[in-house]
């Protein structure tokens, strides 16, 4: 025994370094490829990051928005691309597919699972932060916009321009264009716009063979596609032509919080009955959560956070007669512009500076994980008791619950990707944040989230339980793109699409039939049997 295993050990460490030299020798043949397609105008050394490059970690921790995945055990890209012209990214397509190496593409990286710059198998970044040229033309009430921009720095160039438009998209000021766009992002707007991609009139993308299309020469099923159904399914978004929407010179925002002992539950019930229902200049926010009381015991808190496009003499009109229950008062209201509006829902403090919203540095920056839910019809107060002694026993996890209705209850399931439309009350995002790291520690977080996603069972949506695919949720099921690709792909995909996952398939598998865009939760080809 002892001979056997002296034998073995010098045969594995040939094996590792064998194993390492070929990674090395794939990794310079990669490069030399990028460098052969590199144009003369548009060189690429320089946007070319190796582990043996100083910036290389610097690069790829800049955009890591989940200390989840940035641990010393975290497997990290062998190369990453940060594309600095359209070229680069057709190099880095046409030679990945050559090599037969495995693409991430990051926009702002905020993928609640990492998956646009962590994998399994050995991989590159193609990094689209330099691509953020924003052009807004106030005229045509349009702007091109690049996947590498933030929403905040689109918000900021609108504001540039006009105080009477806006866009509706996320809150949250550095999260990546390409991202939010291409999965179906959403904001505070949406009752009266819909979603961000409801508002999409063009786009640029470059496809599996190199090519760099708009809509016209893309065709309208991709353009679909791209819409909802996650873009890096399908290529490789370069920018999006947004339509602006238009938006009064003064909105009107408030934030009004009651506990349990406060009357929290019939206010929340109520909520229930009428938050999708009220004019669609109004949107509340509810946020269920646990905080101490009065009595220094844990006890339930239900936060109303609301944008409404108008002033506070007509939001309190709206409440009086459709929401009294709230108590909101004048001294609740806060009127601003639409811009500044942004930064309050950002936890900023009304009258911030707007550049702010030019920022990449997160508020925060914690471990995390997310879930969602679809709730169809009001959850009773006898259900709504069980959920805040459940939200009391787990402590760490806070239920959101943003309204559907007004104008997304009009758009059609079919019209983008994203499914979720009439028949919806509100989605739900589960949210754990902790700020320590380790294995223990994050599974105890994660198992939170997933205790209460259980729990929750009997008052959301059924067959399927829906998801939003920009809540990215690896519970739901992984792809491995194998054999099994189809199947797996399956899993998750009607979750998140409904019955929009089997006309995105066929669009994929006629656009990207070898599959080469693809990640942990991508679009699956048919299989070959069904072709």
């Amino acid at each position: 025994m002892g001979i056997l295993r002296a034998t073995m050990l010098p045969l594995l460490s040939i094996f590792l370094l064998l194993s390492l030299s070929r990674q090395v020798s794939a990794s310079e043949s990669f490069i030399h490829c990028l460098l052969n397609h590199s144009q003369p105008s548009h060189p690429i050394s320089a946007a070319i990051y190796t582990p043996n490059n100083g910036s290389f970690s610097s690069v790829l921790q800049a955009y890591i928005r989940n200390l989840r995945f940035n641990t010393t055990t975290t497997r990290k890209p062998f190369l990453i691309v940060t594309a600095l012209h359209e070229s680069h990214i057709q190099a880095a397509i046409v030679c990945a597919q050559t090599h037969n190496l495995q693409m991430k593409i990051r926009s702002g990286g905020h993928d609640y699972e990492g998956v646009s710059y962590v994998a399994e198998v050995p991989f590159f970044v193609l990094d689209m932060f330099n691509l953020r040229s924003i052009d807004i033309d106030v005229g045509s009430e349009t702007a091109w916009v690049q996947a590498g921009a933030t929403l905040g720095e689109v918000y900021y160039r609108i504001y540039e321009k006009s105080n009477t438009h806006g866009f509706p998209a996320g809150v949250c000021p550095t999260v990546g264009v390409g991202g939010h766009f291409s999965g179906g992002g959403y904001g505070n707007m949406m009752r009266k716009y819909g979603l961000s991609v409801d508002n999409i009139i063009d786009a640029q993308l470059v496809d599996v063979k190199g090519r760099l299309l708009n809509r016209k020469s893309m065709g309208e099923d991709l353009f679909w596609a791209i819409r909802g159904g996650g873009g890096a399914s399908f290529g490789v978004v370069v920018s999006y032509k947004i339509k602006l929407v238009r938006v009064p010179e003064i909105v009107t925002v408030f934030k009004v919080a009651k506990t349990l002992e406060q009357n929290a539950t019939d206010i929340v019930s109520k909520w229930q009955h009428v938050a999708d229902k009220l004019d669609e200049n109004l949107f509340i926010r509810l946020i269920l959560d646990v905080v101490n009381g009065t009595n220094k015991e844990n006890t339930g808190r239900a936060t109303f956070i609301a944008l409404f496009l108008g002033d506070s003499g007509q939001l309190l009109s709206v409440m009086n007669k459709s929401f009294p229950e709230l108590g909101l008062k004048k001294s609740d209201c806060n009127e601003t512009s639409w811009v500044q509006s942004v930064l309050f829902w950002t936890n900023f403090a009304l009258g911030t500076p707007n550049d702010v919203l030019l920022s990449r540095v997160p508020q925060t920056l914690p471990y995390l994980k997310r879930k969602s839910d679809y709730v169809k019809k009001p959850i009773s107060k006898d259900g709504l008791v069980l959920i805040w002694k459940k939200l009391i026993e787990l402590k760490y996890v806070a239920l959101t619950f943003n309204p559907y209705g007004g104008r997304m209850s009009e758009i059609p399931a079919e019209a983008v990707p994203f499914p979720h439309r009439a028949g919806n009350l509100a989605k739900i995002q589960y949210a754990a944040n902790w700020n320590e790291g380790g294995e223990e520690v994050t599974d105890y977080y994660i198992n939170l989230t997933r205790k209460l996603y259980s729990f929750m069972t009997p008052f959301v949506s059924k067959n399927p339980r829906e998801a939003f695919f920009n809540y990215k949720d690896l519970d739901l099921g992984i792809n491995h793109n194998g054999k099994a690709s189809y199947q797996e792909g399956r899993v998750y995909g009607i979750k998140y699409f409904k019955g929009n996952f089997n006309r995105l398939v066929e669009i994929k598998t006629k656009v990207d039939p070898g599959n080469f865009f693809r990640n942990e939760q991508s679009i699956p080809t048919l299989p070959n049997k069904r072709r």
